[in-house]
């Protein structure tokens, strides 16, 4: 990749990784599943206006917005609100990698290889010892509701793999007109209209332009900018050339959380950090099979030892579930 594509590369895990403290931000005025519903109800009218229908069945469009967009972020935001750190959540939510391989294996009958089978472990056992020092210090709930979130996400990647859109860029923006109305349903109900609209009308007050900025940040920095250098280095470059600098968004996401909100991991939590990276990086890279390279391929694309499949559509991780399963461009 030349120098430039990978500093693009860096700069979406930078993007993705303050992402977190944006969410944080927005959640310090808004009530969790409202902002789940106002967040990708900003996205989904100028979508539903200037952005083409991805070529994909109803019900796997459906199923990512669920997913992706609706359980994920019930998880991630209610556990947010409920005080676990922005910094944690970013990796935890990596809970989504073995989610998918687990699924991919029970839903569509793929084979589990054994360096994927001990990825899981090892990323599991991280995920433990993460909940374990987060039940020593508080409630095991918030640790539980972002794994939640992380199983929505996965929902999510089985329905992108039965999609196989066209245009994955297309997909991930339309996702955003599914979770609106269930959200603001849900909102409605267990938030109630008073705390809807106090919110509202808190939020025209100069306190509330953080969460204003936090708010517009995710849609269009972390959703729109992000998303798409995402799937313009994807279209140009192997996906194993990219896709590892996705497991560098708990890294800028820990980072971020410790600079801005003075959040700082308990060694067993950066044990347990350094356990799920690793997982998911062990699992992720897998040896290619000896070959005779043609005498006009370029050199570039054949010395590679390694190769890193990535099936997950415009996510922060990358995991081959299957021994079988080749290289898609994320959205």
């Amino acid at each position: 990749m030349p120098i430039r594509h990978v500093l693009l590369a860096l700069s979406v895990a930078v993007i993705w990784g303050v992402n977190f403290i944006a969410i944080h931000e927005s959640l310090q005025q808004f009530p969790p599943l409202f902002l789940v519903a106002l967040r990708f109800g900003i996205l989904a009218i100028p979508t539903l206006l200037f952005i083409p229908r991805p070529a994909v069945q109803t019900r796997w469009l459906i199923g990512y917005g669920l997913g992706f967009g609706t359980l994920q972020f019930i998880g991630l935001y209610l556990g947010m609100a409920a005080g676990f750190p922005s910094g944690l959540a970013s990796l935890v939510l990596q809970s989504s990698a073995p989610f998918t391989v687990v699924l991919g294996a029970l839903l569509l009958r793929e084979k589990v290889s054994a360096r994927s089978a001990v990825g899981i472990g090892i990323a599991v056992t991280g995920l433990v010892l993460v909940g374990v020092a987060r039940g020593s210090v508080g409630s095991w709930w918030p640790f539980l509701l972002v794994v939640f979130g992380g199983f929505g996400w996965a929902l999510g990647n089985i329905s992108t793999r039965k999609a196989a859109a066209p245009n994955p860029l297309h997909l991930t923006l339309w996702m955003s007109v599914v979770p609106p109305l269930p959200m603001l349903a849900l909102s409605l109900i267990f938030e109630g209209p008073h705390r809807i609209g106090a919110s509202i009308a808190g939020s025209l007050h100069p306190a509330a332009v953080p969460a204003w900025i936090g708010l517009a940040y995710t849609v269009l920095i972390g959703t729109v900018v992000g998303s798409g250098l995402w799937v313009w280095l994807m279209s140009r470059h192997p996906a194993g050339r990219v896709a590892p600098f996705s497991l560098l968004v708990p890294v800028t996401g820990l980072t971020a959380a410790w600079l801005v909100l003075g959040e700082t991991p308990r060694p067993l939590e950066l044990l347990g950090g350094v356990a799920v990276i690793g997982g998911v990086l062990w699992a992720s890279l897998r040896r290619s099979p000896a070959a005779t390279p043609a005498l006009d391929q370029p050199e570039a694309e054949t010395a590679l030892p390694l190769s890193l499949s990535s099936e997950i559509p415009m996510t922060i991780s990358s995991w081959p579930a299957t021994q079988d399963l080749g290289s898609t461009s994320p959205s």
